[in-house]
Formats: C-alpha cells, sequence, structure tokens
C-alpha cells in the first residue's frame, strides 16, 4: 500500500541538452564562464579541454535546455489500473516549458498533489525550476519549495526510496528495473546518446519515445517498492 493516493502523484522524466551543437558555436562570453566550469569538472582528474567536455553541457541547467518533458498518472483499481501519459517537447523551450506549466497549474488546483522522478530531487526538478526562472515563468506551488519544511516537499523519488537511508548509494533507473524484474527502458538510446539524436540525427521524436518509456519505468519501481501490482502494457495511453 502506497503512502500517497496514487492519483495524485504525477510521475516525470526530462530529457536535456546543451544550447548549441557544439562548442565553436557558443557564443565568446558563455565559452568563457564553460571554460571556468570545465576546470572545476577536470580538476583532480585527467585533463580535459572545453571542447571535449562539452557534451557534459546538457547536465546544468545554466548550459543547457529541456527539449522534452514526459509524465503520466495513474487512474483505476488496482486489478486494471491504468497509465495516461503526455508530453511536452520542441525546440522552443519556452513554448514547452510553458505548456508544461499550464498542466501543473491545473492539476494541482484541487487539494494536495505529489511530483516522483528518478533521481528527481538531484536533476529533474532543480532543472526545471531554474530553467523556469531563466525564462521569466512563475514557479508553480508543486515545484516551489520557498517556506517548505523538509516533510511538506511535495517530491517523490525512486531514488531515494531505493537507497533506505544510503546516502552513498546511486542506482540507476536501468539497474534498479532489472533488479525489481521491471522491464528496461533502455531498449534504444540512453542518456549518454540525446544530444547526438538531438543535433546530429534530428530525431526528436525518437528522444520523446525514450522519454515516455522512463515514465513507465518510473511509475512501474514506485508501484513495486510498494508492493502493488504492475500496470498492464495494455492499460499504457499516450496522449
Amino acid at each position: 500500500m502506497t503512502p500517497y493516493s496514487l492519483h495524485t502523484i504525477l510521475f516525470l522524466d526530462i530529457e536535456t541538452v546543451s544550447q548549441y551543437p557544439r562548442y565553436g558555436e557558443v557564443p565568446e562570453d558563455w565559452q568563457e564562464l564553460w571554460r571556468r566550469k570545465a576546470e572545476g569538472l577536470t580538476r583532480d582528474k585527467t585533463p580535459m579541454t572545453p571542447e571535449e567536455l562539452y557534451d557534459r553541457a546538457a547536465i546544468y541547467a545554466e548550459f543547457g535546455k529541456v527539449i522534452c518533458i514526459s509524465c503520466g498518472v495513474m487512474s483505476g483499481p488496482p486489478a486494471d489500473r491504468r497509465l495516461l501519459l503526455k508530453s511536452f517537447y520542441g525546440d522552443d523551450e519556452k513554448e514547452l516549458l510553458t505548456r508544461f506549466w499550464d498542466l501543473l497549474h491545473k492539476w494541482g488546483s484541487e487539494g494536495q498533489k505529489y511530483l516522483c522522478a528518478h533521481n528527481g530531487k538531484d536533476f529533474d526538478f532543480p532543472y526545471l525550476c531554474r530553467r523556469m526562472i531563466i525564462h521569466g515563468l512563475k514557479l508553480p506551488s508543486v515545484l516551489n519549495l520557498a517556506g517548505k519544511k523538509p516533510w511538506e516537499v511535495p517530491h517523490l523519488d525512486t531514488m531515494e526510496l531505493w537507497k533506505f537511508g544510503e546516502y552513498k548509494n546511486f542506482t540507476s533507473l536501468n539497474l534498479l528495473a532489472g533488479t525489481l524484474g521491471i522491464p528496461t527502458p533502455k531498449d534504444d538510446i540512453d542518456g549518454s546518446q540525446v544530444g547526438s539524436v538531438y543535433w546530429t540525427d534530428r530525431d526528436l521524436p525518437r528522444i520523446v519515445t525514450y522519454c515516455q518509456k522512463d515514465v513507465v519505468t518510473v511509475a512501474q519501481v514506485y508501484l513495486r517498492l510498494h508492493g502493488e501490482p504492475l500496470i498492464r502494457p495494455e492499460n499504457i495511453e499516450i496522449r
């Protein structure tokens, strides 16, 4: 049994890329900012040039951008539980963030609601907040943590749940899904390939599909961690 009503949880995943296809196309002032960032990334490690490290820019909200947000909501009884998926994607980050903001505003307007992602507390949630602020968007209440006590934060994280209090443990979604006997979502591309699929292949629909699979897996992992039956594939709908 889960501690929260499943219909109050929005499961999500985001995909991010660097703001420019390659380091040489970054404006000079931002090249300098990235060079300083790169120095910190290579300290006490094998030296790499800013150009060689630029593929990591996607994971930093100051140098990357969101290209896809996929989310899902559950409904129905355990024996016939359903998952409805929706994705926001495109090249115009402000436009897709605005559409996602509208969804959060409408969805969270009645009663307590929660967000759930894998490693969401360290990546997805803060990344979304930073990019929204950069674009001048007011944070929706479910993302705004200002003034909230730790037990009031409406964020759930499947990686944190799997840690069981162990701070040093990091478990990828792929590994956790395999460990729990849930079909792996990594049957096409993985996170390290998103940048090249976006900038070189120009295949955003492929990235959206990958993102949606991760949302399904996060939802299934959450159910498994709470001893709930998994959602049958035929009960997963994309809108």
